[in-house]
């Protein structure tokens, strides 16, 4: 009697393990793309507007930038990894729109960590960015805060290839307040982690710096903050004033263009600033300026 439970019990196991095979052999087919479907997912995502790089059916940085750019705009788990499920969202997802289209500018969407290149008849490119962490930290003794100010903005300074300072590494860096650029970096997290400038991939910085020309709008915006600038893209002499300040003091125009008021120092304390990743303003009309790049 005893051996027959035993033989029973293992007759068991086997149909239990049948039962459950074909189950896990689904479950790992469905994390495994072929180049077909890569390539596929890699179309469908640049022709949604995410930057994909080549269309090519490898899994390279750049289509894993694109991803994840996906994955942060529908709200979905952050992953970075193409699966038939990621598959199956995009096939079904519609292209990111720009939250002010009707003219060319570039969008920075802080809730969803993601950088909106916006033409003139709305279309977009988008790639992912790691923005200002919002921690305290110190720099040369001085409490300073890693915060990305928000409003409207125009590129008013740019560099080429990589420069260097104390708090990191800039590749091709534009300028839009004070020090604050949107630059190359080779870390972009998938959640803010920088000191205050816009992190973007380091394979799409170099090209997205030629579309960045001096004077290009930059809107940085949040969920309880928004500032428009229509004004600007229809008054080119408004534009043009904003740009002469921007390149010229240390002030933030977020609501008349003809009104200019000093930025604010968000969790100010004691003797502290924030650190604006590329410049450090000591006062607002101060002319000397130091070199620190903030990645």
């Amino acid at each position: 009697m005893r051996i027959r439970k035993v033989r029973i019990r293992y007759l068991l196991s086997i149909c239990l393990l049948l039962i459950s095979t074909p189950s896990i052999v689904s479950a790992q087919q469905r994390g495994k793309l072929n180049r077909a479907e890569t390539r596929e997912a890699e179309r469908r995502l640049s022709d949604m507007g995410y930057w994909t790089g080549a269309v090519d059916g490898l899994f390279d940085p750049a289509t894993r930038s694109a991803l994840i750019a996906f994955q942060k705009w529908e709200g979905r788990p952050v992953t970075g990894q193409l699966t038939l499920d990621e598959l199956d969202a995009i096939r079904t997802s519609s292209s990111p729109k720009a939250r002010e289209p009707g003219y060319a500018h570039v969008e920075v969407d802080l809730d969803r960590q993601v950088l909106l290149l916006v033409n003139d008849e709305g279309g977009v490119r988008v790639v992912p960015v790691s923005t200002g962490n919002g921690d305290p930290f110190i720099d040369e003794g001085q409490t300073s805060i890693a915060y990305t100010p928000r409003g409207r903005f125009m590129v008013y300074k740019k560099e080429v290839g990589w420069q260097s300072g104390p708090l990191g590494s800039t590749y091709y860096a534009n300028f839009i307040s004070g020090g604050v650029a949107i630059h190359g970096s080779r870390s972009v997290p998938f959640q803010p982690a920088s000191h205050g400038c816009i992190r973007v991939p380091i394979f799409a910085a170099r090209e997205m710096s030629k579309l960045l020309a001096l004077g290009t709008i930059v809107l940085v915006y949040d969920h309880i903050s928004f500032v428009s600038a229509k004004s600007w893209a229809e008054n080119p002499g408004l534009k043009q004033a904003a740009l002469l300040n921007s390149a010229s003091t240390d002030y933030v125009d977020d609501i008349d263009a003809t009104k200019t008021r000093p930025r604010s120092v968000v969790n100010k304390k004691a003797r502290s600033k924030i650190i604006r990743a590329g410049f450090r303003f000591n006062n607002p009309g101060d002319s000397s300026r130091r070199k620190i790049s903030n990645a």
